[in-house]
Protein backbone atom coordinates (compact mmCIF):
# COMPACT_ATOMS: atom_id res chain seq x y z
CA UNK A 1 0.00 0.00 0.00
CA UNK A 2 1.27 3.00 -1.24
CA UNK A 3 2.03 5.63 2.22
CA UNK A 4 3.10 8.77 1.59
CA UNK A 5 4.65 11.30 4.45
CA UNK A 6 4.91 14.81 3.72
CA UNK A 7 8.62 16.34 4.00
CA UNK A 8 7.73 19.67 3.69
CA UNK A 9 8.89 22.60 5.84
CA UNK A 10 5.95 24.63 5.33
CA UNK A 11 4.00 21.85 6.15
CA UNK A 12 5.73 21.16 8.92
CA UNK A 13 5.13 24.73 10.21
CA UNK A 14 1.45 24.55 9.88
CA UNK A 15 1.42 21.37 11.56
CA UNK A 16 3.30 22.22 14.50
CA UNK A 17 1.09 25.10 15.36
CA UNK A 18 -2.13 22.70 14.63
CA UNK A 19 -0.51 20.64 17.47
CA UNK A 20 -0.21 23.43 19.73
CA UNK A 21 -2.23 22.96 22.56
CA UNK A 22 -2.60 26.63 23.01
CA UNK A 23 -3.75 27.09 19.65
CA UNK A 24 -7.45 28.91 19.19
CA UNK A 25 -10.31 27.51 17.00
CA UNK A 26 -10.17 30.23 14.88
CA UNK A 27 -6.60 29.85 14.09
CA UNK A 28 -6.91 26.27 13.97
CA UNK A 29 -9.35 26.17 11.42
CA UNK A 30 -7.25 28.51 9.16
CA UNK A 31 -3.99 26.00 9.74
CA UNK A 32 -6.25 22.97 8.67
CA UNK A 33 -7.27 24.60 5.39
CA UNK A 34 -3.77 25.70 4.58
CA UNK A 35 -2.44 22.18 5.37
CA UNK A 36 -5.32 20.54 3.21
CA UNK A 37 -4.34 22.45 0.24
CA UNK A 38 -0.51 20.78 0.64
CA UNK A 39 -1.56 17.42 1.13
CA UNK A 40 -4.10 17.87 -1.87
CA UNK A 41 -1.58 19.26 -3.89
CA UNK A 42 1.19 16.40 -3.35
CA UNK A 43 -2.02 13.58 -3.22
CA UNK A 44 -2.82 14.79 -6.82
CA UNK A 45 0.27 14.69 -8.08
CA UNK A 46 0.06 11.45 -10.31
CA UNK A 47 -3.41 11.62 -11.49
CA UNK A 48 -3.85 11.35 -15.53
CA UNK A 49 -4.26 14.08 -17.42
CA UNK A 50 -5.15 14.57 -20.95
CA UNK A 51 -3.10 17.29 -23.48
CA UNK A 52 -5.48 20.65 -23.69
CA UNK A 53 -4.54 23.36 -26.00
CA UNK A 54 -5.16 26.81 -25.17
CA UNK A 55 -4.42 30.44 -26.58
CA UNK A 56 -2.32 32.45 -24.00
CA UNK A 57 -2.38 36.43 -24.28
CA UNK A 58 0.63 35.51 -26.49
CA UNK A 59 0.56 32.44 -28.31
CA UNK A 60 -1.31 28.92 -28.75
CA UNK A 61 0.34 26.10 -26.21
CA UNK A 62 -0.31 22.80 -25.12
CA UNK A 63 -1.40 22.62 -21.57
CA UNK A 64 -2.67 19.69 -19.53
CA UNK A 65 -6.07 19.01 -17.88
CA UNK A 66 -7.35 16.33 -15.46
CA UNK A 67 -8.11 13.58 -16.96
CA UNK A 68 -10.33 11.61 -14.40
CA UNK A 69 -13.54 12.31 -12.35
CA UNK A 70 -12.99 13.02 -8.71
CA UNK A 71 -15.45 12.61 -5.96
CA UNK A 72 -14.47 14.02 -2.23
CA UNK A 73 -15.78 11.92 1.04
CA UNK A 74 -15.40 13.69 4.31
CA UNK A 75 -15.77 11.19 6.98
CA UNK A 76 -17.87 12.67 9.35
CA UNK A 77 -17.36 15.19 11.05
CA UNK A 78 -13.93 15.92 11.36
CA UNK A 79 -13.21 15.48 7.76
CA UNK A 80 -15.65 18.84 6.98
CA UNK A 81 -12.72 20.62 8.20
CA UNK A 82 -11.09 19.69 5.09
CA UNK A 83 -13.49 20.04 2.51
CA UNK A 84 -14.02 23.66 1.38
CA UNK A 85 -9.99 23.71 0.94
CA UNK A 86 -10.48 20.51 -1.41
CA UNK A 87 -13.15 22.43 -2.99
CA UNK A 88 -11.54 25.25 -3.54
CA UNK A 89 -8.68 23.42 -5.33
CA UNK A 90 -11.24 21.07 -7.17
CA UNK A 91 -14.41 23.32 -7.56
CA UNK A 92 -15.70 20.70 -10.19
CA UNK A 93 -15.55 17.17 -7.63
CA UNK A 94 -18.92 15.78 -6.80
CA UNK A 95 -19.60 15.17 -2.91
CA UNK A 96 -20.10 12.01 -0.73
CA UNK A 97 -20.18 11.76 3.09
CA UNK A 98 -19.87 9.13 5.13
CA UNK A 99 -20.76 9.65 8.90
CA UNK A 100 -18.65 7.74 11.56
CA UNK A 101 -19.25 7.79 15.34
CA UNK A 102 -16.18 6.90 17.58
CA UNK A 103 -17.29 4.74 21.24
CA UNK A 104 -14.96 6.34 23.80
CA UNK A 105 -15.04 3.42 25.62
CA UNK A 106 -14.18 0.54 23.09
CA UNK A 107 -12.49 2.63 20.85
CA UNK A 108 -14.50 0.77 17.68
CA UNK A 109 -16.08 3.10 15.19
CA UNK A 110 -19.72 2.67 14.11
CA UNK A 111 -21.28 4.33 10.98
CA UNK A 112 -24.36 6.12 11.24
CA UNK A 113 -24.60 7.96 7.39
CA UNK A 114 -23.44 7.54 4.15
CA UNK A 115 -24.25 9.13 1.14
CA UNK A 116 -22.39 8.79 -2.15
CA UNK A 117 -22.90 10.10 -5.24
CA UNK A 118 -21.92 7.57 -8.63
CA UNK A 119 -18.48 6.26 -7.85
CA UNK A 120 -18.17 3.49 -11.19
CA UNK A 121 -14.79 3.98 -12.10
CA UNK A 122 -13.75 7.06 -10.47
CA UNK A 123 -11.27 8.11 -7.76
CA UNK A 124 -12.64 8.41 -4.56
CA UNK A 125 -10.21 11.24 -2.31
CA UNK A 126 -11.17 10.31 1.31
CA UNK A 127 -11.11 13.67 3.71
CA UNK A 128 -9.86 11.93 7.83
CA UNK A 129 -7.90 14.36 9.69
CA UNK A 130 -7.22 11.69 11.90
CA UNK A 131 -5.99 8.09 10.99
CA UNK A 132 -5.48 6.56 14.70
CA UNK A 133 -7.02 2.78 14.68
CA UNK A 134 -8.02 2.68 10.89
CA UNK A 135 -11.55 1.51 11.67
CA UNK A 136 -13.22 4.57 10.60
CA UNK A 137 -10.85 4.68 7.45
CA UNK A 138 -11.50 1.02 6.50
CA UNK A 139 -15.18 1.05 7.03
CA UNK A 140 -15.19 4.01 4.83
CA UNK A 141 -12.75 3.02 2.36
CA UNK A 142 -14.76 -0.32 1.56
CA UNK A 143 -17.94 1.32 1.15
CA UNK A 144 -16.33 3.30 -1.70
CA UNK A 145 -14.52 0.44 -2.97
CA UNK A 146 -18.04 -1.30 -3.23
CA UNK A 147 -19.60 1.40 -4.68
CA UNK A 148 -17.62 0.72 -7.66
CA UNK A 149 -14.27 3.65 -6.78
CA UNK A 150 -11.52 2.85 -9.28
CA UNK A 151 -8.98 4.49 -7.12
CA UNK A 152 -9.26 5.61 -3.06
CA UNK A 153 -6.99 8.07 -2.22
CA UNK A 154 -6.98 9.19 2.09
CA UNK A 155 -6.06 12.20 3.21
CA UNK A 156 -5.47 12.42 6.66
CA UNK A 157 -3.18 15.25 9.34
CA UNK A 158 -1.56 12.33 10.92
CA UNK A 159 -1.45 8.97 11.20
CA UNK A 160 -0.28 6.30 13.55
CA UNK A 161 1.40 2.84 12.82
CA UNK A 162 -1.60 0.81 13.37
CA UNK A 163 -3.99 2.48 11.24
CA UNK A 164 -2.12 1.91 8.41
CA UNK A 165 -0.92 -1.24 9.07
CA UNK A 166 -4.78 -2.43 8.96
CA UNK A 167 -5.26 -0.27 6.27
CA UNK A 168 -2.43 -1.99 4.08
CA UNK A 169 -3.39 -5.22 4.84
CA UNK A 170 -7.31 -4.50 4.39
CA UNK A 171 -6.78 -2.59 0.72
CA UNK A 172 -3.30 -3.17 -0.32
CA UNK A 173 -3.62 -0.46 -3.31
CA UNK A 174 -5.30 2.74 -1.23
CA UNK A 175 -2.92 5.48 -1.00
CA UNK A 176 -2.41 7.54 2.00
CA UNK A 177 -1.00 10.96 1.90
CA UNK A 178 -0.41 12.31 5.81
CA UNK A 179 1.36 15.31 6.92
CA UNK A 180 3.21 13.27 9.54
CA UNK A 181 3.50 9.31 10.84
CA UNK A 182 3.09 9.53 14.65
CA UNK A 183 4.56 7.61 17.24
CA UNK A 184 2.08 5.22 18.43
CA UNK A 185 -1.60 4.86 19.81
CA UNK A 186 -2.40 5.62 23.59
CA UNK A 187 -4.55 3.18 25.64
CA UNK A 188 -7.45 4.55 24.70
CA UNK A 189 -6.08 4.30 20.85
CA UNK A 190 -5.76 8.53 20.62
CA UNK A 191 -2.28 9.36 18.28
CA UNK A 192 0.80 10.02 20.42
CA UNK A 193 2.11 12.83 19.87
CA UNK A 194 -1.34 13.46 18.16
CA UNK A 195 -3.11 17.00 18.39
CA UNK A 196 -6.09 15.94 20.57
CA UNK A 197 -9.70 15.52 19.26
CA UNK A 198 -9.59 16.79 16.35
CA UNK A 199 -13.38 17.64 15.74
CA UNK A 200 -13.53 18.64 19.57
CA UNK A 201 -10.94 21.66 18.73
CA UNK A 202 -11.93 22.19 15.06
CA UNK A 203 -15.74 23.07 16.18
CA UNK A 204 -15.23 23.85 19.95
CA UNK A 205 -17.50 21.28 21.55
CA UNK A 206 -16.42 18.68 24.58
Amino acid sequence: MPFTALNHALADHILTQLRDENTQQDRFRFLTRSLTHILLTEATRNLPVTPHTIRTPMENMEGAILSTQLTLIPVLRAGLGMLDAALEMLPDAAVGYVGMERDETTAIARSYYCKLPPLQGKTAILLDPMLATGGSASHAAERLYDAGASTVLLICIVAAPQGVEKLGTAFPNLQIISAALDRQLDGRSYILPGLGDFGNRLYGTL
